[in-house]
């Protein structure tokens, strides 16, 4: 069945390691299990989804993979680089987007930006980080007068300014309308062909389908299946699995209805 299809990573070049390593995590919140024992691995300059629907466990992987959580078991590496043992490196080789990002109130853009910057004791071009995210014509606004948009994309700009190698986006384009959407589409692209590694959680099946060269389909904690989407597909087909035939464009009830101006029951009910 495809719900267990697990597929290994493509195999990476010779002595480099993968952008990411997810071993055996766990993680429980009292009673309840939020992962149970995923593993995954990304290769430098993929764009790999987590896919699944709210409550999956999407959003507490990526918690503990940028260091905001503690994980209950298992391991993260970056880069060659174990997080448990060296948090704070792994954390400078880390850029995120978070669903809950929290920006001063009173700061411009470009004050953000410069600020965030200095948090990891460097310094960043605020005004090309805007231009990258569409919002150079902006460096005076605050983040509360962009539209939700605009507010996503600044805060992808955001978890650049350290200029990390892999980038970590949680739920992006949600309640977004299709016009933004695309746009934050095309970002994600464009941050890729610089050569960073995208871990995207989503619960959108077009834009993971769009988008990712892998997926990992997650539920109630685990990880379900992984391999490139049209490989996915592929298989679901060759396991014999087929739509329900679609339903018909009109039916005679459609024909009665159009036809009378109202439903057969309602003019049963008259006789």
């Amino acid at each position: 069945m495809v719900q267990t299809l697990l597929s290994p990573a493509p195999a990476a070049a010779p002595n480099v390691p993968p952008a990411l390593e997810v071993r055996d995590l766990v993680k429980r919140y009292g009673d309840f299990t939020a992962l149970k024992g995923i593993s995954f691995s990304v290769q430098q300059g993929e764009i790999f989804g987590l896919l699944g629907p709210n409550g999956a466990g999407k959003t507490s992987a990526i918690e503990i993979i940028e260091g905001l959580r503690e994980p209950t078991g298992g391991e993260v590496t970056v880069l060659g680089r174990r997080l448990s043992a060296n948090p704070r490196a792994v954390k400078r080789l880390i850029g995120a987007q978070l669903q809950d990002a929290d920006f001063f109130e009173h700061l411009t853009l470009l004050e953000q930006l410069d600020y965030l910057a200095a948090c990891y004791d460097t310094r960043c071009d605020a005004r090309a980080l805007l231009a990258l995210v569409s919002l150079a014509d902006r460096p005076r606004m605050r983040v509360q007068q962009l539209s939700g948009g605009q507010q996503q994309r600044f805060a992808i700009a955001a978890a650049l300014v350290n200029d990390p190698p892999l980038v970590l986006l949680d739920e992006p384009s949600t309640g977004l309308d299709p016009a933004a959407r695309l746009e934050l589409w095309a970002l994600i692209r464009r941050l890729r062909d610089e050569g960073r590694t995208i871990l995207l959680s989503t619960h959108y099946m077009e834009e993971a389908e769009e988008l990712c060269d892998r997926v990992a389909i997650m539920d109630h904690g685990e990880v379900k299946a992984l391999d490139a989407p049209a490989r996915l597909i592929r298989a679901l087909l060759d396991s014999g699995y087929r739509k329900p035939a679609p339903p018909r464009e009109a039916t005679l009830e459609d024909v009665f209805l159009v036809t009378t101006g109202h439903s057969l029951s309602s003019s049963e009910e008259r006789e």
